[in-house]
This record gives C-alpha cells, sequence and structure tokens, in this order.
C-alpha cells in the first residue's frame, strides 16, 4: 500500500530546506519506495492566502495522511497580527489537532562536528541523549489565559495570564512514552520538573514514580529544571533520555541543541498513540537567511529519516538517509552554521547535492 505524505513548507527558509527533502524522497521513491506526498499551507503563507495560520484543508490533509513533515513557520511581518492570527498557532493548532503529545528530541554530536560546538571537546564528545518532551498540554494550552486589566497594589493596570496544568492521564501517557524509549536504549531516565514550588509538577513526580513501577529494567532519576540546565551545559552525558513537560522541554531541548554545534543539525519527532507522527527540525524558520541558499537543509533531511523510522516503518531507508548524512559530514561538506577550519563550505543545494551523491 502506497504510504502518504504531507509536505507542510511553511515560510521563512522552510520552502528551501523542504525541497531538499523532497529530492531525498524522490531518490527513494525511485529505488522502489511505495510512497506519495502531497502539499499544504500552514504559518505565514497560510495567512497570507487564506486569513488563518491553520486552514480547515490542511487539517482534513494532516488528519488524512500517514505522517506529516514540517519545515518551519514564522517571520517578524507577522508579529503586528492578532495573537490567534499569528504563524506559531498554526503549529500549536496541528500538534493539538493531530494529538502528538510525544515529541522526540534527540541530540547527537557527530564526531567531524565536535569543533563545532561552543563547549569543550571532552565535554560533548560522542555526545547522544534524547529529550521527551509533552507537546499538548502544559502552560501553552493551559485555560484560562489572556490580558486584562486589573486592580493591584499598584494601581489599575494590565495583568497577563497563563494558566500551567497537567492531568494525571497526560503525564502518564508521557511517562510511558518516556520509559519506552530508555528501553531501547541504555535503561536510563530522568525525569525533569519542579515539584519544589509548582503543584503540578509535584503531581508530575508523583505519576511518573507510579508508571516506574512498570518498568524495573530502567532507573529513574529526578531532577529540577533549574538544574536539568546547568547539568546539561556542565556535564550532559551524564543523561541518556529525559522527560519533561512542554515549556521545560521546550527550553531544554534548545539548549541542547547548542551541544552539537547547530540548531540546524537536529530533526524531531512528535508521535500520537498510535505512531503517527508530525516531523520537523527544531530550527525556526530563520527569515534572515531566507531566500540566500545559506540554511542548513541537514536537519529536515534527518526528519525523513525519522518519519521513514517512527510512522512509515521503513527502516532500512531510514537507516540508508541517516547513513547518508553521515558521510556527507564525513566528506567534509558544512554549511555555514557548522563551519569548521578545513571544511568545505556549501550553500542549501550543495548539500542537497551532496547528501543526493551519496544515496
Amino acid at each position: 500500500m502506497t504510504q502518504n505524505i504531507l509536505l507542510l513548507p511553511g515560510d521563512g527558509i522552510g520552502p528551501e530546506i523542504m525541497a531538499q527533502a523532497v529530492r531525498v524522497l524522490e531518490r527513494l521513491k525511485s529505488d522502489g519506495l511505495d510512497i506519495a506526498w502531497d502539499n499544504a499551507l500552514i504559518g505565514g503563507c497560510a495567512v497570507d492566502a487564506t486569513g488563518v495560520p491553520f486552514p480547515q484543508e490542511t487539517q482534513d490533509k494532516a488528519l488524512a495522511a500517514d505522517a506529516v513533515l514540517l519545515a518551519a513557520v514564522g517571520g517578524p511581518q507577522y508579529d503586528v497580527l492578532p495573537r490567534e492570527q499569528r504563524p506559531e498557532r498554526g503549529l500549536l493548532a496541528i500538534r493539538k489537532v493531530m494529538n502528538v503529545f510525544s515529541n522526540l528530541r534527540p541530540a547527537l554530536v557527530y564526531p567531524e562536528l565536535v569543533e563545532a560546538s561552543t563547549l569543550k571537546p571532552e565535554v560533548i564528545s560522542g555526545l547522544d541523549i534524547i529529550i521527551v518532551r509533552e507537546l499538548v498540554g502544559d502552560i501553552y494550552f493551559g485555560e484560562p489565559r489572556g490580558i486584562e486589566m486589573r486592580d493591584t497594589e499598584f494601581g489599575n493596570e494590565r495583568v497577563g495570564y497563563n494558566t500551567m496544568v497537567y492531568s494525571e492521564s497526560e503525564i502518564r501517557r508521557i511517562a510511558h512514552s518516556a520509559f519506552k524509549t530508555a528501553q531501547k536504549r541504555a535503561k536510563k531516565l530522568c525525569s525533569v520538573d519542579k515539584m519544589n514550588v509548582l503543584e503540578a509538577t509535584q503531581l508530575w513526580r508523583d505519576v511518573v514514580i507510579e508508571v516506574s513501577a512498570e518498568y524495573p529494567d530502567v532507573e529513574l532519576s529526578h531532577m529540577l529544571v533549574d538544574n536539568a540546565a546547568m547539568q546539561l551545559v556542565r556535564n550532559p552525558k551524564q543523561f541518556d533520555v529525559m522527560v519533561t513537560g512542554n515549556m521545560f522541554g521546550d527550553i531544554l531541548s534548545d539548549a541542547a541543541s547548542m551541544l552539537t554545534g547547530s540548531i540546524g543539525m537536529l530533526p524531531s519527532a512528535s508521535l500520537d498513540a498510535n505512531g503517527k507522527g508530525l516531523y520537523e527540525p527544531i530550527h525556526g524558520s530563520a527569515p534572515d537567511i531566507a531566500g540566500k541558499n545559506l540554511a542548513n537543509p541537514l536537519a529536515m533531511i534527518l526528519s525523513v529519516a525519522m518519519m521513514l523510522r517512527h510512522s512509515l516503518n521503513q527502516v532500512a531507508a531510514a537507516d540508508r538517509v541517516d547513513s547518508a548524512v553521515k558521510q556527507v559530514l564525513a566528506q567534509g561538506y558544512r554549511t555555514g552554521d557548522i563551519m569548521t577550519e578545513g571544511g568545505k563550505k556549501v550553500g542549501t543545494v550543495e548539500m542537497g547535492d551532496a547528501v543526493l551523491a551519496v544515496l
């Protein structure tokens, strides 16, 4: 049966890096992989065309597809729009509609890129961790939220408020996802919270401990988020799998990305309970370099590999793409964000050429 993929190029550098991902898909299809794909609008380009960041047509196509591949959304020209029209609302909406609650964010240091990191080589050499981030709850979705006038000790003034909220079921399902991920790796899981001051994360810790009884082969530890942020920079190799909530995971995964030398190298997978996923590089739309053939497409291409592995069950094809990226780095090809002394500096298209040549 043909497996159907929805492509969402989005904004900024999104169309450029998606074009390189499509070249990879075309190569795999020509070699016998039974896949097909369609395109749709999300983010700023959707606002420009339809007035909303997540049109109904895109929603329908996303729900019908076997997997969704998304590049990036956003741009400074949209910051003046009402909040519900901003591109980022489309990103939050598709995650919620697809119910992709389990976000897997690997942070892997390739040997060839050790020197690209701002940290000492002995700190990050050999690093291979994964952050499991809960993606459809927490303060990003909690109600009530808003900005309103209130009487405060300083007088009548504007007050902004958001609600951090987690149900037991939401915590339980992301905990199961994290424990299962840990079982496939080094069987070590660190749960990150702020239970000393936030009741919502006290419940988080309590439920994770309860779930741990079902995974006696996994060593569970706990860490407060401020300490976890410090430890990621001080001694990142102490971790293997980390699990945390939506807001903490957003921050920690971006911090972890810079251990690797560039946020442009890291893919992500966001999965529902059945393994259907939304796949995207963790970087943004980088509007300052859009259209200049400067963007690194490797995180986008690695997102294709994650999609092949986790949702389409095409493990051999996934391994082939991962191997191609490793070989290209070993050959010395570098976009500007990962450029090191002695490397061959190339643009977006040329990096795609190099990956295709290996494939």
